[in-house]
Order: structure tokens, then sequence, then C-alpha cells
């Protein structure tokens, strides 16, 4: 029988490589996993979001996966999606859903576009342990222009993580500014919860 692979071990430091494989074959049952578990982080995220930019507002959903951010986003009134992804059976799912203006297969460690093209880079569960290391968060940063918007998630196996506690401290410190921060529920099936950020570039 195969092994879920939402069981504790996916929250652990791992390869790019291997990061790549794991999502390669979690693909074709990723959102029923999820949907079963009860995810809800993208959808607190996109949520948050409206508080802070206009419904037609390009945005840049970074690691989109299966498109389940884009999902969201989508239903919180946005219109504007594109999305990148380092996996491309993550974006074959994606690319179904047809809500992406355009997405493109990413490089690991690398945002893959002009900086400042985005006013909103979305990141879902991107920056966290088991996936994106915690040096990608200034990257990201770096892709905004001034006043620019980073909308991530960390959750509990993340928080608990000094490296990504670190990158935001240190993205703090160099002028981010925190504009939104809440927990909640990440995946109710696993009694989970996650903060959602929201940073401000100045």
């Amino acid at each position: 029988m195969k092994k879920e692979t939402t069981t504790s071990d996916l929250w652990t430091p791992r390869s790019v490589e291997d990061t790549i494989a794991v999502y390669q074959n979690w693909a074709d049952t990723y959102d029923a996993e999820l949907a079963k578990l009860g995810y809800l982080t993208p959808g607190r995220m996109a949520e948050a979001l409206v508080q802070y930019t206009a419904p037609e507002t390009p945005i840049l959903d970074f690691g989109c996966g299966t498109g389940l951010s884009g999902a969201a986003l989508k239903s919180a009134g946005f219109t504007q999606i594109d999305g990148t992804d380092i996996t491309p059976e993550m974006l074959d799912k994606a690319q179904a859903r047809q809500i992406y203006r355009k997405l493109w297969q990413g490089t690991p460690g690398s945002v893959g576009i002009t900086a400042g093209s985005y006013s909103v880079i979305f990141a879902a569960g991107v920056i966290s342990l088991g996936a994106a290391p915690a040096g990608m968060l200034h990257v990201l940063i770096e892709a905004l222009p001034k006043q620019g918007l980073l909308v991530l998630s960390y959750n509990e196996p993340t928080l608990a993580d000094e490296s990504y506690i670190n990158a935001l401290d240190v993205a703090l410190a160099q002028g981010s500014e925190l504009v939104f921060r809440e927990s909640g529920a990440h995946l109710t099936g696993k009694n989970m919860s996650s903060d959602v950020i929201i940073l401000r570039k100045v």
C-alpha cells in the first residue's frame, strides 16, 4: 500500500532533488489528500491579502503546485494570477484548472522573474521545512519592488525550526515591514496550525 506523503516525515530537511521527487510522486493524489486533511492555509492567506491590495493586482503564485493556492486567490476575488513551480507534474495539474494567465517551470533557488515585475508574491507553504530553504525568503523579498507584498505561511514544524525564524528576523531587521501575522488552522485533520504572514518591502 502506498504510504501517504502527508505523514510527519514530510517536514524534514531534504535535498532539492529529493524535494522534487516527493512532489512528482505526490501530484496525482495531492489535492485529494490535502482535502481529506482539511488544508486551510491558502484560503486564509488569500483572505488576508484582500485587505492590502486590489483584486486586479497581478500576483505571482510562487511554488503554485497543483494550483490550490491559485484557486484560493480566485475565490477571494483576485483575477490576475500567474504561477511557477519546479515540478512539471504539479504544473500540469495547475494548468488544468484554467486559473492562471501563464505558468512556467522554475529553477530551484530562483524566482524566475525580473525584479519588480510583481508587486505581490504569494508563497503558500513554500518557504517551509521539507520544501524551500529558509534563505528563499530573502530571494523573494529581493524580487519585489519597493512597497511590494510577500504573502507566506509558516506551519508548526517550520515555526519550530531556528533557521526559518532567523530568516524572518533578518528580513524584519533589514527593513521589511510586518503588516499581518495570524495563527490559525493549517491541516485540521492533523490539528496542525500555521502562521499567515504578510511582509511589505520598504
